[in-house]
């Protein structure tokens, strides 16, 4: 086994008073974040969807093996036929698969089998998870932690296109299987979530929620 090597830290250390006031505009700026359902198909240029990428590969992962991939679909046959398929899960969920207490957590937020958003923005990205590589060899590499890494890294995903100005959506049909037949992803990644993304449409609208306050998520021991 090699021997590790290292690197120094790149950190930057700030005054109290400047961590506060980072901390605080972090907060007010993802506070604004909402799940946006009706999008414009304005364009977005592209450079702002690949810095939001490289933003999300910097994310943490187990043993820093990175086992995510994101797909991102432009083509407008393509997001029709991602749309047919997506819409098609959707309808057997909600006539069929879904319990009736699922229903009813969704009843606020509007939702339903019709998904024009798929169609209408302009970038769709598709993320997968590998919970194992391949060497070029054809080797078998368990990846640890898949699932939190990549659900860390979605995260980041989201965070940095809503910090670039941009909406987003998370769509999870079940099953995803569909997206690795469209895109033609290799057996060892599954999909994890497909992200809507651009500009809100004009008249967009989101439901009436709220946020848990902070001392009903933490606890400080």
């Amino acid at each position: 086994m090699p021997e590790p090597t290292f690197d120094p830290l790149a950190f930057v250390e700030y005054p109290a008073e400047e961590m506060a006031r980072r901390a605080a505009a972090f907060h007010a700026d993802l506070s604004r974040r909402r799940t946006v359902r009706h999008f414009s198909s304005r364009p977005v240029p592209r450079a702002v969807i690949e810095d939001s990428l490289r933003a999300a590969g910097s994310a943490p992962s187990g043993a820093n093996l990175q086992p995510w991939q994101f797909v991102v679909v432009s083509d407008p046959a393509l997001k029709a036929r991602i749309r047919v398929a997506a819409e098609e899960e959707e309808r057997e969920f909600y006539a069929r698969r879904a319990p009736q207490e699922w229903l009813a957590a969704l009843a606020p937020l509007g939702t339903d089998a019709d998904k024009p958003f798929l169609e209408a923005a302009p970038y769709l990205i598709a993320v997968f998870v590998q919970p194992h590589g391949l060497t070029p060899d054809g080797k078998t590499v368990k990846h640890y932690y898949a699932q939190e890494s990549v659900g860390i890294a979605t995260g980041f995903l989201i965070a940095a296109l809503h910090h670039a100005g941009l909406a987003t959506l998370t769509h999870t049909p079940s099953p995803m299987g569909f997206l690795t037949d469209l895109l033609g992803r290799p057996a060892h990644e599954r999909p994890f979530l497909l992200l809507v993304v651009g500009y809100p449409a004009d008249d967009a609208k989101v439901p009436q929620i709220t946020k848990k306050p902070l001392d009903e998520i933490v606890t400080f021991r």
